[in-house]
């Protein structure tokens, strides 16, 4: 006897989707400076993340609230909710582009 699947235990894709069809943005403090993040996720305290490639195996630092919006950008990835994939990549290429482009590219 099998158990349930995923999609029995989280849901349809198309309901998935529609938990993430419009991102809330968050405000963050960090070091006296206001930050817009590109939508509500969970922001990791650490000041310094260092994140590898996950095809190179590339390193890369980052503060720890921009490896979060990394983190969801990938989880989005992996649940099709391509409005939140988006949003993060365009949040990354505008302030972490060097960051970007060894994680993300």
């Amino acid at each position: 006897m099998t158990g349930p699947g995923i999609w029995d235990i989280i849901g349809s894709r198309k309901e998935i989707n529609m938990k993430f069809e419009k991102p809330k943005k968050k405000k963050i403090k960090w070091h006296g400076q206001d930050i817009t993040m590109p939508f509500d996720c969970s922001i990791y305290t650490e000041k310094e993340v260092t994140i590898a490639n996950r095809f190179s195996g590339e390193k890369t630092t980052m503060p720890g609230y921009a490896a979060s919006v990394y983190d969801t950008i990938i989880g989005a990835e992996r649940f099709e909710a391509w409005d939140i994939v988006r949003a993060g990549l365009d949040w990354f290429r505008q302030h972490f582009p060097k960051q970007y482009m060894v994680v993300l590219d």
